[in-house]
């Protein structure tokens, strides 16, 4: 008998959960950011909230999670209802490259989460406070030669795309510094801005509209050319460093067990904003690419996330695990 209850259970439960695809969303969709606001990562969060609650006829609210360079947020959703209700709004740290650096993760992004699309890869920019002096990348770079671990990188955080930046080009020209992490990029950019850390490499939503209006110092991008947004800006190559030509790719996930059916319809949704015309330009605006289609969805993002975590492992084995 106690067999035959359970059999009827999970037979209803089957039966629910084609329905709950059916209408889903039935309610508001949450858009996790898993690090503080302010970032590159929640700009572009909040420009694409906006167009997917469009999309799917509900309000997409972003909540900003932050922590241990955006695992906290992360491993919320991978252990969290697999309902769709909560989309994860990551980036290439958490959902890769923190396989090469924690001990302790007890999250594995290939395996746990269930991917949704791309929505950008975005260049890198040096910055360098106003109160540093520096104008240059060549003179930035004197700098850390002449003074060392007096120099210091604000990061979002250990693990976080803009920690593992300064920690890549450290290494790529065997130089010594020091890295300040932060619960985020905000926080670590508001230190740039008073000239508490003496630079920051984070992605240029977030730090060349700051150029723009003269509160810091850009150096130099990635790329391959300038960006027009910021045509005095020169490329790493340019600046005479080539071989730093890190991107950062930020994505959407759920939760490993959602329903094919759900994740079909957030990868509809994120393909109609990324092709809308208002992300677009706000897109532009911050000097982010949209992806083409062909590249948008979950299998890219798949493909993509194994690919990257084998390649952290590679460039991050020297460094400690935490």
């Amino acid at each position: 008998m106690k067999k035959l209850l359970l059999g009827l259970a999970a037979a209803a439960t089957l039966a629910i959960a084609p329905a709950a695809a059916q209408t889903y969303p039935a309610r508001p969709v949450t858009m996790l950011v898993p690090f503080a606001p302010g970032g590159t990562t929640d700009v572009l969060a909040r420009v694409l909230a906006e167009e997917m609650g469009k999309a799917l006829g509900q309000n997409v609210i972003v909540e900003n999670v932050g922590g241990a360079g955006g695992r906290t947020g992360t491993e919320r959703v991978t252990r969290g209802e697999p309902d769709g209700y909560t989309v994860l709004f990551g980036n290439m740290g958490p959902m890769a490259a923190s396989r090469a650096l924690f001990k302790d993760q007890r999250y594995d992004p290939r395996t746990d989460l269930a991917p949704v699309g791309l929505v950008a890869d975005v260049p890198m920019v040096i910055a360098a406070s106003k109160k540093s002096g520096v104008a240059d990348l060549k003179a930035f770079v004197a700098r850390v030669k002449e003074q060392g671990d007096k120099v210091t990188f604000g990061t979002a955080g250990f693990g976080a795309t803009s920690d593992l930046a300064p920690r890549l080009l450290l290494h790529l020209s065997g130089l010594k510094a020091t890295i300040v992490p932060y619960k985020g990029a905000g926080p670590a950019i508001q230190d740039l801005l008073g000239g508490f850390v003496d630079g920051v490499i984070d992605q240029t939503a977030t730090l060349l509209p700051l150029h723009a209006g003269g509160s810091v110092t850009a150096l130099a991008v990635t790329g391959d050319s300038r960006l027009p947004q910021a045509p005095d800006v020169p490329t790493f190559a340019e600046a005479g460093l080539p071989e730093f030509g890190m991107k950062v790719w930020n994505a959407l996930a759920v939760h490993k067990d959602t329903s094919p059916a759900i994740v079909a319809r957030l990868v509809a949704a994120l393909d109609t904003s990324l092709s809308s015309d208002f992300v677009a330009k706000r897109f532009e605006g911050l000097a982010v690419p949209v992806p083409p289609p062909a590249i948008r969805g979950p299998a890219h993002l798949g493909q993509l996330v194994k690919a990257e975590v084998e390649r952290w492992e590679a460039v991050l084995k020297d460094v400690p695990k935490q």
